[in-house]
């Protein structure tokens, strides 16, 4: 952090001392503890900073910058003050990870219990918001059985092989690869566990992912073998599991959650989809599926809810065009976003409580 002070009344100390009482959203530290208030210059009664918070998607940005804004245009002696908003997404430290995709700092593997419930909708959305808060974001389809992530970001390009990389299409500004690319239409993918392994090992290793803040993968539905070998290849930052509220997609989605957990994943959160139903004509809304059960069954489950989304034309239309609805000007589009900051938070607090954790040595 460079520090510059010119014939000021305010010193350095007295800023970040100030600046202790912001507290981050995600993490309940202040931002100075945490590091994150850099590049403090004082040039007369002139003061900047930059707050660099670790959750690109962070919903209360604005409202840190003003309280900043506020507390040290307060200070005797100080007449502008000038915050610049960044980020910078923290990793796990983990040598299976570096060796095979070393620069992708965080996997993010969404999930469910049965198919039918969004998953893949999900999946492209919550990396189309993360890209659109300025994250560099990955999007892996591991959906080998029914790859829809092509036509739900709209991609019609083919990767590329240099030399043995394979360079992903861009999409979006998201990076993309799906067995979708490689398969004739309407042709079915029989494979039996040792190929899939194969698969995955390439999508993670061969293609060249280059630098991202977030790797989004979308899996088959179910406890198959493609989540045992994703699993098992890398140590994922964490899973977000998908349901809809009724009953029975709960109770199946739980037996993904035990997976998840028998496989020391950590579980980042529900998502409920469909949640409701808004009519277009009338504005009534009609819970289908049932409404809040995803949100209770996480509480009895100890997992945090990380939003709702309803069933809307809107999103079909979204996906069945390839645009995902959060870029569109879809009165869903706020459900992904706030979604997408849920998720971020939670990948925030995980790798700060991974770095907090004492070590052990054997």
């Amino acid at each position: 952090m460079a520090l510059f002070q010119k014939n000021s009344g305010v010193s350095p100390q007295t800023v970040l001392q100030t600046l202790k009482s912001i507290r981050d959203p995600d993490l309940q530290e202040d931002i100075v503890g945490l590091n994150f208030v850099k590049d403090l210059t004082i040039k007369g009664s002139r003061v900047a900073f930059t707050i660099e918070l670790a959750n690109p998607a962070c919903p209360v940005n604005d409202q840190i910058k003003a309280e900043a804004e506020r507390l040290v245009g307060s200070l005797e002696g100080v007449r502008s003050v000038s915050v610049e908003m960044s980020f910078k997404v923290t990793r796990r430290q983990d040598s299976q990870s570096r060796t095979l995709i070393p620069g992708v700092s965080n996997t993010i593997a969404v999930a469910s219990g049965k198919g039918g419930v969004g998953k893949s909708t999900v999946a492209a959305n919550l990396a189309a918001a993360l890209m659109e808060c300025g994250a560099r974001v990955g999007l892996m389809d591991a959906d080998v059985y029914g790859p829809s992530l092509p036509t739900l970001m709209g991609s019609s390009h083919t990767p590329q092989v240099v030399g043995n990389r394979i360079v992903p299409p861009v999409v979006h500004k998201v990076k993309m690869i799906s067995m979708g690319y490689f398969l004739p239409k309407n042709e079915a993918v029989i494979w039996r566990g040792p190929m899939l392994h194969k698969m995955i090992h390439q999508f993670l290793g061969e293609v060249e992912w280059g630098d991202l803040d977030y790797l989004v993968i979308d899996l088959p539905p179910g406890t198959g073998d493609i989540q045992l070998s994703l699993c098992q290849t890398i140590p994922l930052t964490g899973a977000v599991i998908v349901s809809t509220p009724q009953d029975l997609a709960l109770k199946v989605a739980s037996k993904a959650i035990a997976m998840f957990r028998k496989l020391n994943t950590p579980i980042l959160g529900v998502v409920e989809n469909m949640s409701h139903y808004t009519c277009a004509h009338c504005g009534q809304r009609d819970d289908i599926f049932g409404h809040g059960g995803a949100s209770q069954a996480g509480r009895e489950m100890g997992l945090p809810f990380l939003g709702e989304i309803p069933l809307s034309s809107e999103i079909r239309l979204a996906s069945d065009s390839g645009e995902p609805t959060v870029l569109g000007r879809s009165s869903c589009r706020e459900a992904f976003q706030a979604i997408a900051g849920a998720v971020a938070a939670r990948v925030s607090i995980a790798n700060h409580a991974a770095v907090q954790a004492p070590t052990i040595e054997v």
